[in-house]
């Protein structure tokens, strides 16, 4: 198997199980532990788990012109994002938080036109364009009342603003993944996250009853700390090595199928008129974000 294909494994399996954290990190929010109380167990779980298996890596030393990138990749990616994320999920729905991460490859489209200069075509204006009315029809017209979901249309926002830095964060690391290697980076970025989010989650962290915490819920944070920050972020890491950042984010457009799917077999959210239109505008919209207009022997990713 050749590293391109383990790069497309990987991205899957990265996003698939995005897919499934939609419903079981919100099982666990906030009646047992608080959203940004979550993503500090979130950053100390992976910070461990990387300084831990740094050692099967090469011996590698960030470079004194890289930290500047480093600390705003730590910034965008495992703090902003984690905390716009989980903040999201806890007053909006499972449903809501899987179409709206679709956003994505929208947004990194639209950052790389300001970045690095890429082009928009018109199809892609388009589909940024159709996605956007599907985004923005998700938090206007798709209030219910929900014990468990106390505000969506700013849970809703809040996902626009997780998929705007987890875009930005795919972009500014993709010069450090061909760099260094994944252990290294995320090893450092997960250490400089803690003290980044320390200030906004340490009080609800300290908040958490561990003794008397269910099983099945400490199930779910090993879940969310194992599954979606340790290898998500390192599969995402080996990915980016392989792969472009708009292509790895492209990945993000099969989250709410598994999202969606998992939600309504656990009883835990249900379709309606208006997601389900929102959710088809999106999906149209990445659809024509992604398409190429025509085939380009210079691409290689």
């Amino acid at each position: 198997m050749n590293k391109r294909t383990l790069a497309i494994l990987a991205a899957l399996g990265a996003t698939t199980i995005y897919g499934l954290n939609h419903t079981i990190a919100k099982g666990v929010m906030p009646m047992h532990v608080k959203p940004f109380g979550f993503i500090m167990i979130r950053v100390l779980g992976a910070t461990a788990l990387f300084w831990g298996i740094s050692f099967l890596g090469p011996k590698e030393k960030i470079e004194k012109k890289d930290w500047g990138r480093l600390l705003i990749c730590a910034l965008f990616g495992m703090a902003i994002n984690m905390l716009a994320f989980f903040k999201g999920l806890d007053l909006s729905t499972p449903i809501n938080s899987s179409v709206l991460v679709t956003t994505t490859p929208i947004i990194v489209v639209i950052l790389s036109a300001f970045l690095i200069a890429e082009k928009i075509r018109l199809i892609k204006g388009l589909g940024i364009a159709i996605g956007l009315i599907g985004a923005l029809g998700l938090i206007i017209y798709g209030q219910e009342i929900r014990q468990d979901a106390p505000n969506i249309p700013l849970g809703n926002t809040l996902f626009l603003v997780n998929a705007l830095f987890f875009g930005l964060y795919l972009i500014l690391t993709k010069k450090l993944v061909e760099k260094y290697h994944p252990f290294t980076l995320m090893k450092w970025l997960f250490l400089i996250g803690i003290f980044l989010n320390l200030p906004i989650a340490l009080p609800e962290f300290l908040e958490i009853s561990w003794s008397t915490l269910p099983v099945d819920v400490l199930w779910k944070i090993g879940f969310v700390v194992l599954g979606t920050t340790f290898c998500t972020y390192l599969f995402n890491a080996y990915a980016l090595t392989q792969l472009k950042a708009s292509t790895v984010s492209v990945f993000v457009y099969i989250q709410p199928f598994v999202g969606i799917i998992f939600a309504i077999l656990m009883g835990k959210d249900q379709l309606s008129p208006v997601k389900i239109i929102a959710a088809c505008l999106v999906f149209l919209g990445v659809y024509l974000v992604s398409k190429k207009a025509r085939p380009d022997p210079l691409e290689t990713s």
